[in-house]
């Protein structure tokens, strides 16, 4: 995803490409992979073949952005920070990949903990010219896993937390974010842009193929930034501003691209 927080901004997504695969004994809560992990945790599988191409594809395609990418943030999933890195030394401005779990995996509801991410201390080693080992998450989900109106609520958090980071740290200078996440956070992250979010939660709206990339413009800047506030580390659940019926995060966003696939060779591929 990209944005422009102000000015006339602008928000474009992706998920991850082609990856491994992994079973998860749901009566023992272990997960299992037959492709060996970088991180050793059996559901951070890494991409497959045909994903590392897709990621390269995809690295050509957000280096001609503009404007240029200045924030990058991803899921701290493996596949997530191997989709990003081609890119990483191809876009015109220096940057480097804040890890942020309130975009990472949806995980449904369980009575068993889920996996967590590797510490961002060990991410920076896998990755140690494109990571930032100083960021610090926004939310931490949590491990017993989310209701998916749960979901929607904690990227909601996520992004007004992001954005009104960047609103700050940004002032009057417009700027452009992208986001590399998973398929069921994308399309939570689509619905909490724009405010649109269906009566069915079913319904196929926000596009997450793999590779594919997908655009939102920020409608206006607010008059009162949430940047203007000041915000704590506190990485707890908390509710977001009310965004729902079509009022979206920050503003409001509208969908200009979605799902867009036309930079990669094999096309429109695996929608979630």
């Amino acid at each position: 995803l990209f944005f422009f927080p102000l000015g006339n901004p602008a928000n474009v997504g992706f998920h991850h490409k082609f990856r491994g695969s992994f079973t998860l004994d749901v009566f023992t809560g272990e997960y299992h992979t037959n492709v060996p992990s970088p991180t050793n945790i059996p559901s951070d599988v890494p991409l497959a073949a045909y994903g590392v191409q897709q990621s390269y594809e995809l690295a050509t395609a957000l280096a001609q952005i503009d404007p240029p990418i200045d924030y990058v943030y991803s899921s701290p999933m493996y596949r997530c920070l191997q989709t990003i890195e081609p890119a990483i030394g191809k876009l015109r401005n220096k940057v480097k990949v804040r890890a942020e779990n309130g975009f990472g995996e949806f995980y449904g509801l369980a009575s068993f903990e889920h996996p967590s991410p590797a510490p961002p201390s060990f991410l920076q080693t896998l990755f140690p010219t494109s990571f930032d080992e100083n960021y610090e998450s926004v939310v931490n989900p949590p491990r017993s896993g989310e209701s998916i109106p749960r979901l929607h609520e904690r990227v909601a958090y996520t992004l007004y937390r992001v954005i009104a980071t960047l609103d700050a740290e940004c002032g009057d200078k417009e700027a452009t974010m992208l986001i590399c996440t998973h398929a069921a956070t994308l399309i939570a992250v689509g619905r909490a842009l724009t405010g649109s979010m269906p009566d069915d939660v079913n319904v196929e709206d926000f596009l997450a193929p793999t590779a594919g990339i997908t655009k939102y413009v920020r409608k206006e800047t607010p008059e009162h930034r949430p940047g203007d506030q000041q915000l704590s580390d506190e990485s707890t659940l908390k509710e977001a501003p009310d965004w729902k019926g079509r009022q979206g995060i920050s503003g409001g966003w509208v969908c200009e691209l979605n799902g867009d696939c036309s930079h990669l060779r094999g096309g429109f591929e695996k929608a979630w």
